[in-house]
Formats: structure tokens, sequence, C-alpha cells
């Protein structure tokens, strides 16, 4: 499976009316995504890891790849961003990197069950200490 193409950057003069969350709503909607699939998430899984917005929005996001998102939800994906990237890091081997979500771990943070389970809490701290966890294990 490839690895998810980083999202093309708009020009600046398209960026120059738009606040913060909003120039960065589109490429973080895109790049979740592609994330979505390579991590084989459902819907619901996916959904509950953008904070469970409601189907319909979560399906326009999908289908348009851009929308308006909250603070929270780039918050979120900011997150999901730097676990897939420090999954790369530490496990090279794409396929690999994509299982460990799903795999039983034994660190005490996780107590035997899969990170995915963690981070499906719906919280966005579990994200956080998702994240933390694999930049300690990579030393960043």
């Amino acid at each position: 499976m490839s690895r998810p193409a980083l999202p093309r950057r708009e020009s600046p003069k398209s960026q120059q009316s738009l606040t913060q969350p909003e120039r960065l709503a589109g490429p973080a909607l895109r790049t979740f995504f592609r994330i979505a699939d390579a991590w084989r998430l459902s819907g619901d899984e996916a959904r509950t890891l953008l904070g469970s917005p409601p189907r319909s929005t979560f399906y326009a996001w999908k289908k348009a790849g851009q929308g308006q998102l909250d603070r929270d939800t780039l918050e979120r994906v900011s997150y999901i961003l730097g676990i897939y990237k420090a999954l790369q890091i530490l496990l090279p081997e794409p396929a690999a990197a994509d299982a460990w979500l799903r795999k039983p771990n034994t660190a005490p943070l996780f107590g035997g069950k899969p990170a995915l389970q963690r981070m499906l809490s719906g919280n966005v701290a579990d994200l956080y200490v998702v994240r933390q966890y694999l930049d300690g294990w990579r030393g960043g």
C-alpha cells in the first residue's frame, strides 16, 4: 500500500482572505481521509477520531475533500497526522506501520489492547497520549 500523498498547496492569493482554520481545513481533511484509508478505518471509526461530527457532515467532508472545521477537529487531525508520521518513521514498512494500531500492545498505557482502541475513546486527550507515546518511542 502506498503512503498518502501530501495535499497540494493553494496559491497565496487564495489563502489571504481565509482565517487559519479555513486555510487548513481542506488539506487537513484530504490528508485525514488518505490516512483513514491506509489504516482501513470504518466510517464510524473515522468519525469518532474526528470528534463524532454528524454523519451527513462527515460524508460531505469526505466527498468534497473540504469543509468547515472547528479548532477541536483540526487539533484531532493534527494528532492523527503526528501519529501517522511517527509510525512511518518507526516502522518504515508501510503495511507494518498501518497495522500497528490494531495490534495488541503490552505497554502499560494500552493494557494489552490496541492503540486504536484508546484512540477511539472519543477524547482528544487520548490522541495526544498515543502521539506522545510514539514520539517518546522514536526519541522525539
